[in-house]
C-alpha cells in the first residue's frame, strides 16, 4: 500500500506533467488545432467579459454603404465615383488613405484614369490579395526567419495604372475554424517574393517609416510590437460595428463634412453595403464589416494596444501546462475527498483569475492548453465537464459554419426559369417582412448542436411554408431569423396585402409552433416580426460562383428595426404605417393592431408611424 501511495505521489504527477509537456510542445509550434478551436471560444468569452474599449482616435472609415449604393445605382461602385470620393478625402489633408477594395479588373478608361490621378494626390495604399491553392501555411518552412509565414500560390495585384499611383498591401486576414479573425498576418510570400499586409503598409505610410521586421517582433516608427507565430498580429477588437469612427461615403460626396474627421487621420475606404458579403464574425458583432477588421489591425499597429501573444507567452503557457496537471494530480492523490476537490477547485480558480487578469492587461495567455493538460485527472475524478465544454465549443463552431451556408430559399426556380434574372440591379416598390426568434442564443447553449439544428430546421420549414403560401420569397435565413420579400419576380399591387397576410400567418403559426414545443423549451423563447413597405434595390451581389440575391435600401433596414420596436412594446408584430396604408386595414384582420405611434428607429433620424399588436392577438 505504501508503494502504491508513493507511485501516486511521484509517478502520477510526473506522467501528468509529461502529458502537459507534449501538449505544450505542440502549442509552441502552433500545431494543436483542437486546442486552437477551444481557445477560440474561450478567447471570445474573455473578450466579452473584459468589455468594450474606446478605439484610439486615429482612423476614420469611409463606408461604401447602402446610402451610397442607392445614390450611385450601381454596385460595385463606378471608378469615377470612387475617384471623386478619394479626391474629396485627399483635399481635407488625411495622414494616409487606404482602399480596402481590389482594383484588379479594368473599368472605363476615364474612370480608371481619374481614380489613378486621385490616388496619387495623397499617400495611399490599395488592397491586393493572396491566393491560396496549395495549402498556404502547410507549405511554409518549418524553421528560419520566415517560418510559418503564409505561403500563397500567387498574389492578385491591382492594375498597373493604380499600382503606379499608390502602394499596395495584402488584405487577407487569418480566421479560426469558427470564422472569427483573431490575428492578421503581417507578411505573405510566394516562392519568389514577399509582400506586406495592407495594415502594415498603411502604418508605414502613415508614419513615414518603413517597418523593421524580426522574428516575433515588428517595429514601426520606433515602436516595437510583439508578434505571434508566422509574424501574425493578434487582433484586439474594440467593440461592435461603428466603434471606430465611420462616415458614409454618400456624405463625403454630397458634403459638407467636418474637416477634423479627416484631417491628420488615417482614412480607410471599404464596403459595408448590406449583403455585400464582406463581413466577419467577432466577439462583439456577428457581422462586422471587413473594412472595420482591417481598420482594427491598423489601429492595433499604430497604437500598440493589441493583445500580446509571442514566443515568451507561449513558453509560459507550456510551463503552466506542465505544472498545473502535476499539481492537480498530486492533490488528487493526497486527498480523494471534499478537501481534495476543494483544493483542486481553489487551484483552478486561482489560475483562472490570473489568466483573466493577464488578458485584461493585454497578455493573451492560453486558457485551453492548461485545461487540456489537466483533463486526465479531471476525467478520473469526475470533472468531465471540461471535455463536455470542449465538445460543445467544437459543435458550436460546426453549427455556425453550417448555418452560414443557408442561402435564399425559393430563389432557385426563378433563376432556373431566367438565368439573367436580376443580372442588373432593379429599384422597385416591395414589402419586406422580418421574423426572428427571441432569447434563442441562450436556449441553444442548453440544447446542444443537434437539438439547436432540429429546432431551427422546424422553424425554417414553417417560415418557408408561410412565405410560399403568401407568394413571398425568402432572400435570407440568418441564424434564428429570416427575411421575406414580396415583389419578386416583379412587383404587383398585391405585394403589400400578401405581406400583411404573411405577417399575420406567421404570428399565428409561430404561436401554435411554440405552444407545441416541450414545456422545457416553449417558455424560454418567443418571436418578433417587423414589416414595412417602400423602395428597395433588388440585385445579384457577388461574382462568379458566390452570387446571391439580395434586397438593400432603407426599406430593408426599417423592416429589420421594427422587430426591435415590437420587442420594446411587448408585441409580436410591428407594422409601419406605409405598409398598413398600402395593404389596407382589412388585410391585417383578424389581428388587433393599435396605433399609430410615432417612433424613432435606431440609426434613423426621421420618426416613423408604427402599428403593433398585443402578444397573442
Amino acid at each position: 500500500m505504501v508503494g502504491v501511495r508513493w507511485f501516486r505521489l511521484l509517478a502520477a504527477p510526473l506522467l501528468a506533467g509529461l502529458w502537459g509537456a507534449v501538449l505544450g510542445a505542440a502549442h509552441l509550434q502552433g500545431q494543436a488545432p483542437i486546442l486552437d478551436r477551444v481557445e477560440a471560444a474561450l478567447t471570445d468569452l474573455r473578450t466579452v467579459a473584459r468589455g468594450q474599449t474606446p478605439a484610439p482616435d486615429l482612423i476614420t472609415i469611409v463606408a461604401i454603404d447602402d446610402a451610397l449604393i442607392d445614390q450611385a445605382k450601381a454596385y460595385p461602385l463606378p471608378r469615377a465615383t470612387l475617384a471623386r470620393i478619394v479626391e474629396r478625402i485627399a483635399a481635407l489633408g488625411p495622414r494616409a488613405i487606404a482602399l480596402d477594395l481590389l482594383l484588379v479588373e479594368a473599368g472605363p478608361d476615364d474612370g480608371d484614369r481619374l481614380l489613378a490621378e486621385a490616388l496619387a494626390k495623397r499617400p495611399t495604399v490599395i488592397a491586393a490579395a493572396a491566393i491560396f491553392i496549395k495549402g498556404g501555411r502547410a507549405e511554409a518552412d518549418a524553421s528560419g526567419p520566415l517560418a510559418r509565414v503564409p505561403v500563397a500560390d500567387h498574389f492578385l495585384l491591382p492594375l498597373p495604372i493604380f499600382a503606379q499611383a499608390a502602394q499596395t498591401g495584402i488584405v487577407n486576414v487569418a480566421t479560426d475554424p469558427d470564422g472569427v479573425p483573431r490575428s492578421a498576418p503581417l507578411l505573405f510570400r510566394t516562392p519568389d517574393r514577399i509582400e506586406e499586409s495592407l495594415a502594415l503598409r498603411v502604418a508605414a505610410v502613415a508614419t513615414g517609416s518603413d517597418p523593421v521586421i524580426e522574428p516575433g517582433l515588428v517595429t514601426v516608427d520606433g515602436k516595437s510590437l510583439h508578434t505571434d507565430l508566422g509574424q501574425d498580429l493578434p487582433l484586439g477588437f474594440y467593440g461592435p460595428r461603428g466603434t471606430i469612427r465611420t462616415l458614409s461615403a454618400a456624405d463625403v460626396l454630397n458634403g459638407p463634412i467636418e474637416a477634423r474627421s479627416i484631417e491628420g487621420r488615417i482614412v480607410v475606404i471599404g464596403a459595408t453595403v448590406t449583403a455585400g458579403g464582406d463581413v466577419l464574425p467577432t466577439p462583439f458583432d456577428p457581422v462586422l464589416p471587413g473594412v472595420e477588421v482591417i481598420s482594427t489591425a491598423i489601429s492595433n499597429l499604430m497604437a500598440g494596444d493589441g493583445p500580446i501573444r509571442d514566443l515568451n507567452v507561449r513558453l509560459t503557457d507550456a510551463a503552466i501546462a506542465v505544472v498545473l496537471p502535476a499539481v492537480l494530480v498530486t492533490l488528487l492523490a493526497w486527498r480523494r475527498n471534499v478537501i481534495g476537490l476543494a483544493a483542486i477547485a481553489g487551484v483552478l480558480i486561482a489560475w483562472a483569475i490570473l489568466n483573466m487578469l493577464a488578458f485584461e492587461h493585454g497578455i493573451w495567455m492560453s486558457a485551453a492548453l492548461p485545461l487540456a493538460a489537466a483533463a486526465p485527472p479531471a476525467i478520473l475524478f469526475g470533472a468531465g465537464q471540461i471535455w463536455l465544454q470542449r465538445r460543445r465549443a467544437y459543435h458550436f463552431a460546426r453549427q455556425a459554419t453550417v448555418l452560414q451556408r443557408v442561402q435564399a430559399p425559393g430563389m432557385a426556380h426563378l433563376l432556373a426559369q431566367d438565368p439573367e434574372f436580376l443580372k442588373e440591379p432593379v429599384r422597385q416598390n416591395a414589402a419586406v417582412v422580418f421574423v426572428d426568434l427571441s432569447s434563442f442564443t441562450g436556449l441553444s447553449e442548453s440544447l446542444g448542436a443537434a437539438g439547436t439544428r432540429e429546432l431551427l430546421d422546424d422553424f425554417y420549414d414553417r417560415v418557408d411554408a408561410e412565405a410560399t403560401a403568401c407568394g413571398g420569397a425568402i432572400t435570407s435565413f440568418t441564424g434564428d431569423g429570416a427575411m421575406i420579400l414580396f415583389g419578386l419576380p416583379a412587383p404587383s399591387e398585391d405585394d403589400a396585402a400578401a405581406a400583411a397576410q404573411c405577417a399575420i400567418g406567421l404570428c399565428s403559426g409561430m404561436r401554435d409552433w411554440l405552444g407545441s414545443l416541450p414545456a422545457s423549451i416553449a417558455p424560454r423563447i418567443g418571436f418578433k416580426i417587423g414589416a414595412h413597405y417602400g423602395i428597395v434595390v433588388v440585385s445579384r451581389l457577388g461574382h462568379g460562383r458566390t452570387q446571391q440575391i439580395a434586397a438593400t435600401g432603407d426599406t430593408v433596414n426599417v423592416a429589420s428595426r421594427l422587430m426591435e420596436v415590437a420587442a420594446r412594446f411587448g408585441a409580436e408584430l410591428a407594422v409601419s404605417d406605409h405598409l398598413l396604408r398600402a395593404a389596407g386595414r382589412a388585410a391585417f384582420e383578424p389581428a388587433v393592431l393599435t396605433g399609430p405611434v410615432e417612433t424613432r428607429l435606431r440609426g434613423r433620424t426621421q420618426p416613423l408611424q408604427v402599428w403593433t399588436n398585443k402578444t397573442g392577438q
